[in-house]
């Protein structure tokens, strides 16, 4: 080896730091302070099974599971209560209507207030107990998981500002202005939902792609609401009215982080749909629309296969996904 490598090995050691501790005394304590050592065997005693949330919160703190409870339910209660009235407003008929001008523009739907869709929240049994922007609009939680969507929601037509006539077919006269939901509603007058079956023709297939269309909003909600809070990818062990305070602080909260609709989350009309385990409600048992519902649907049906209110790749659409069968 030659004096000069030598020396540059010598001086790679000089420069190399030198270790302070082969075994740093924090893990050298760790039979003294170490949790398992000091927290988990003081557990034992008591012969409580940890897992659960807030038990593994209160074992954590030295807290109560009561106390951790409450501190929940109070939390929640607070967010709900300072949040509501600016993010989770009564609706008015100038937000009704700001709502059906951002359908139109973005999703291509005139005069629809919102699309709607409802969601199992999973909850373990008690002892002894048997919105065109992702924006939530209006929130009804605390109903039975063995209801369906239909048999949840009421609308009340007083709250629908006057309907107007559909842009550029006058000749379809005033139409309702309408929500749009999946199989799980029935058809109502105020209520779109699809044209049942499979081999339908071109103009039912293309109302149900433009409505699907702006359908998914609700779906992808959802799906922002459950990346945000991961309390709802999983069975919640809490009580049944602490499990609606959290709802509808998650909700509140989605708002107020959201708060006009820039959402990084936000599906583009390319992407697929955001995830979220949240599991839906069953199709809603075959009810006889009425005349006037199908009337109305009839109407959106003929607007949408129109010069005037269809879009220039709807056939595209629904061909290739007639192919792809």
């Amino acid at each position: 080896m030659a004096n000069e490598e030598i020396i540059v090995l010598l001086n790679d050691e000089r420069h190399r730091k030198r270790r302070r501790f082969w075994v740093h005394p924090i893990v050298t304590r760790r039979e003294e302070h170490g949790e398992f050592y000091r927290l988990v065997q003081e557990l034992k005693m008591y012969h409580e099974p940890l897992g659960t949330r807030n038990r593994t919160i209160a074992s954590s703190f030295r807290l109560g599971v009561s106390t951790v409870d409450s501190i929940e339910s109070e939390t929640c209660d607070a967010l709900w209560h300072c949040l509501r009235d600016e993010h989770l407003p009564v609706p008015t008929e100038e937000m009704w209507r700001s709502t059906a001008r951002i359908f139109h523009e973005r999703w291509n739907f005139p005069n629809c207030l919102g699309a709607m869709d409802g969601k199992h929240i999973f909850i373990q049994a008690p002892a002894n107990s048997v919105n065109a922007d992702y924006r939530f609009l209006v929130v009804d939680v605390g109903s039975y998981g063995s209801n369906s969507d239909g048999g949840i929601f009421r609308w009340n037509s007083e709250c629908s500002p006057t309907p107007p006539q559909l842009p550029g077919a006058p000749e379809l006269g005033k139409v309702n202005y309408v929500i749009v939901a999946d199989e799980a509603f029935p058809l109502k007058p105020y209520l779109l939902r699809p044209y049942p079956g499979r081999r339908l023709p071109t103009d039912k297939r293309i109302f149900n792609y433009r409505l699907s269309r702006a359908r998914r909003i609700s779906e992808n909600a959802f799906g922002i609401l459950s990346q945000r809070f991961r309390v709802f990818q999983r069975t919640l062990q809490v009580q049944p009215s602490v499990v609606d305070k959290v709802v509808k602080a998650a909700c509140a909260l989605c708002n107020y982080l959201c708060p006009n609709g820039n959402d990084q989350n936000r599906a583009t009309e390319d992407e697929n749909d955001c995830e979220q385990p949240l599991q839906g409600f069953e199709h809603c048992r075959s009810q006889r629309a009425s005349v006037e519902a199908q009337i109305v649907r009839e109407l959106y049906k003929e607007y949408f296969n129109s010069p005037a209110g269809e879009v220039a790749w709807q056939y595209d659409h629904v061909n290739h996904a007639l192919g792809n069968r």
